[in-house]
């Protein structure tokens, strides 16, 4: 009732979103499509007076990573709404993207932030089939198709070609964490080398503005009395009743396998 009277204070809403797991397109990890929509509706719904971002990830792929940034962004300056980042376990590689999308980022003092980098990895399986008598018969139009393929001997020429889009894909990285931060970083520190550092020393490097968890800290800054609004990805019927356990479990094991590179 007392929303609709004038001269008494309403308290302030926060509305949080929380953003945890690889991210990847698809249904597995956590990718634009998925959390697009939930950040439309924490930016519109009831007029918030800051959308608070939990984020716990290891990374993942740079475009969703960059998608998923850019529409905050966009976001946040068409409605007028602050955007703060609260890191759990982990805030690296395309997670610390996220992050530093917000306007101010927060971490716990054993929170991992960082790894300001590039990764790609796989294996060489050419010994392997050789052994079991296996012949690889590849035929393509382009002599660049067939590029580090598995079942093949490394050719220096591919390394050195995916070693520049690596390279070109740093440099992006870079350039958004670089504006995003900018004035607050430690330039007698190298923070682009993929290092990671914890809490306090993320804090000093100015990767994040400062040790807090999200209740306290939005506590703070809007009022002991501010109401906190979730918002997060609705599971459809068939994901509730177990029908994609095998794609599930496989994405798990990958997600296990992304968080145990921070010892996690």
């Amino acid at each position: 009732m007392k929303r609709w009277i004038p001269f008494l204070k309403s308290e302030k809403t926060v509305a949080v979103v929380r953003l945890s797991g690889v991210i990847s397109a698809g249904n597995r990890g956590l990718s634009d499509e998925k959390i697009g929509p939930v950040l439309e509706k924490a930016f519109s719904k009831g007029k918030p007076s800051a959308v608070a971002l939990i984020i716990n990830s290891p990374g993942g792929s740079p475009v969703q990573s960059s998608l998923i940034g850019a529409r905050i962004r966009r976001l946040s300056d068409e409605k007028s709404v602050p955007v703060f980042a609260f890191v759990e376990d982990v805030a690296a590689s395309g997670g610390y993207w996220l992050a530093a999308a917000a306007d101010e980022i927060y971490a716990d003092q054993s929170s991992v932030l960082g790894s300001i980098g590039v990764i790609s990895a796989g294996f060489g399986l050419e010994d392997f089939i050789a052994r079991h008598g296996v012949h690889r018969r590849v035929y393509t139009a382009g002599t660049s198709k067939s590029m580090l393929d598995p079942f093949k001997a490394e050719n220096p020429e591919d390394v050195d070609r995916l070693k520049t889009i690596l390279e070109q894909i740093h440099d992006v990285f870079i350039d958004h964490v670089k504006t995003r931060r900018a004035g607050k970083l430690d330039a007698d520190q190298d923070l682009f080398n993929g290092e990671v550092r914890i809490g306090a020393q993320a804090v000093k490097a100015g990767l994040a503005d400062g040790l807090g968890h999200m209740k306290t800290v939005m506590k703070d800054r809007f009022g002991e009395k501010c109401n906190f609004r979730t918002y997060g990805v609705k599971r459809g019927l068939l994901g509730r009743f177990g029908a994609s356990a095998a794609e599930g479990m496989a994405g798990a094991v990958e997600e296990r396998i992304e968080f145990a590179r921070y010892g996690l």
